[in-house]
């Protein structure tokens, strides 16, 4: 184990520090700075990999839906063991310089030093592993010694998508990944901003992939270009990742004004233009007042976003009142807590209210929003009641709706594979991830319904055993969930 009393010797949690606000919002670079093999930071992750107590029952295992192994690469990195840290990470995980820096990070929710202590840095100890292996030129491509003869095609290219290919590819088969955007990457590429996420780290992968095997075809919507009769024709297996893209509207007086739009409708041209990309009939938020319906992640990248354009304001509404800053007793440990959250886009301005409710959207002569109207709700009996007297209105030029998703387009896609919607919008699926037909699976927020980026790397890997087994007769691929598997959170 590491040190059995690093815990003791190293109470605090140690992070390395943000690019500060004012420099950080005139450029898309990353908002966090990973130097790999820089001294200092070094031993900064030797100390916090100490604080690691080897549990006898370690929950940040049970919180992970990957089962990262938590425990055993802490002791590597202290032990300054990186090769053989490197490669128990990637053990579990294909990607963990993406969800080391987009994660909510359930396993520290649930690390046992939490109790009485800070916990653990596991997010930031998992990235550095993955930028320390990259840096050291441990992540080479593993190209498979033998073809099994099989074909298998993903529809999808986000994290689903990219990693049951990259495990169906290293098991020998064929992988064609099916993109209808213009390069690889999903909802890694044009939906989480570049603050967030650099397109080269994404970019880095996918070359790794190329090179063991994977072939990626952009610009091709399955449906509409290439029917799903023919995918079948062409391929042994079909794996469907199509995401959860059909955004939760909101049915007010007022909506259809322009101005008001998806958050999404939004992102997508920003973070293009971000890496250089034409993106023609962009919204910008440049001297504009911008309003953010939804409290969420989506919508703190909005607001991240609109900073950068400078927007003259902007303000983030969520219809739930203010969560608590610390567990309560309806929320104990190791459960998923719902606490007050600031990323770094709160960090860099804007407001922020709580149990506050849109009513209407209000309009000028020319047919373009120029306010937001609200009431102040409470809760009464499990539902969000207005407040009698708390109407008001605030200045809107630009309204971004971040309210969540409702499931995968129900397109021509759905008919041509056989594809069912079940009654959560989802594409239905067996456990083993496998539909009616015979050959098509369903992986990811597609079947799952909207989720984070680490349950769609868990269930591409889960699907990509279940359809090495389907066309092997058996397999030798981990699979870390079923898809009737539910997260220990909200």
């Amino acid at each position: 184990m590491a040190d059995p009393r690093g815990f003791l010797a190293h109470r605090s949690r140690e992070l390395p520090p943000n690019r500060p606000v004012p420099v950080r919002l005139q450029d898309w670079r990353e908002v966090h700075a990973h130097r790999a093999g820089h001294p200092e930071d070094l031993e900064r992750l030797h100390r916090q990999s100490s604080r690691c107590m080897d549990c006898g029952v370690p929950f940040c295992h049970h919180a992970c839906p990957l089962g990262n192994l938590m425990p055993e690469w802490n002791d590597l990195v202290w032990r300054d063991q990186w090769p053989d840290a490197v490669e128990r990470m990637h053990a579990t995980n294909n990607f963990p310089e993406i969800t080391g820096r987009v994660c909510p990070a359930l396993c520290e929710a649930s690390c046992v030093l939490g109790l009485n202590q800070e916990a653990v840095t596991i997010r930031e100890i998992e990235l550095a592993i993955a930028e320390e292996g990259f840096a050291r030129d441990l992540l080479v491509p593993q190209v498979p010694q033998w073809q099994t003869g099989q074909t298998v095609a993903v529809v999808g290219s986000g994290p689903a998508g990219l990693a049951a290919a990259q495990q169906l590819t290293r098991a020998g088969h064929t992988v064609a990944v099916y993109e209808r955007a213009d390069a690889p990457g999903g909802l890694l590429r044009y939906g989480i901003p570049e603050y967030k996420l650099e397109k080269a780290v994404v970019d880095r992968r996918i070359a790794q992939m190329t090179a063991e095997g994977t072939r990626f075809r952009c610009g091709v919507e399955i449906g509409v270009d290439l029917s799903g009769d023919e995918l079948r024709d062409r391929y042994d297996a079909v794996l469907v990742c199509v995401g959860s893209t059909v955004p939760r509207d909101l049915p007010v007086p007022g909506r259809e004004l322009a101005g008001v739009l998806p958050a999404m409708d939004y992102l997508r041209p920003a973070n293009r233009v971000a890496v250089g990309l034409d993106a023609p009939g962009q919204v910008v938020a440049t001297g504009l007042d911008v309003v953010v319906v939804g409290g969420g992640d989506t919508g703190a990248d909005c607001l991240g976003t609109a900073l950068r354009q400078g927007a003259r304001s902007v303000t983030q509404l969520e219809i739930m009142p203010a969560p608590p800053t610390a567990r309560g007793p309806e929320q104990p440990w190791p459960t998923w807590p719902v606490l007050f959250k600031v990323s770094s886009a709160h960090e860099e301005g804007g407001e922020r209210e709580f149990a506050a409710a849109t009513t209407e959207v209000v309009g000028d002569a020319d047919g373009r929003v120029r306010a937001l109207r609200l009431v102040e709700v409470r809760a009464v009996d499990g539902r969000m009641e207005p407040v009698p007297g708390t109407e008001r209105e605030i200045p809107a030029q630009l309204v971004l709706l971040a309210l969540g998703f409702t499931g995968p387009e129900q397109g021509p896609l759905l008919a041509q594979l056989g594809l069912e919607v079940g009654p959560r919008g989802t594409f239905e699926r067996r456990d083993d991830f496998r539909t009616k037909v015979p050959g098509v699976y369903v992986a990811g927020d597609a079947g799952r319904g909207q989720s984070l980026v680490v349950w769609a790397v868990a269930e591409g890997r889960a699907a990509a055993a279940a359809v090495d087994s389907y066309l092997s007769g058996s397999t030798a691929l981990p699979a870390p969930v079923t898809a009737s598997t539910v997260a220990m959170r909200p």
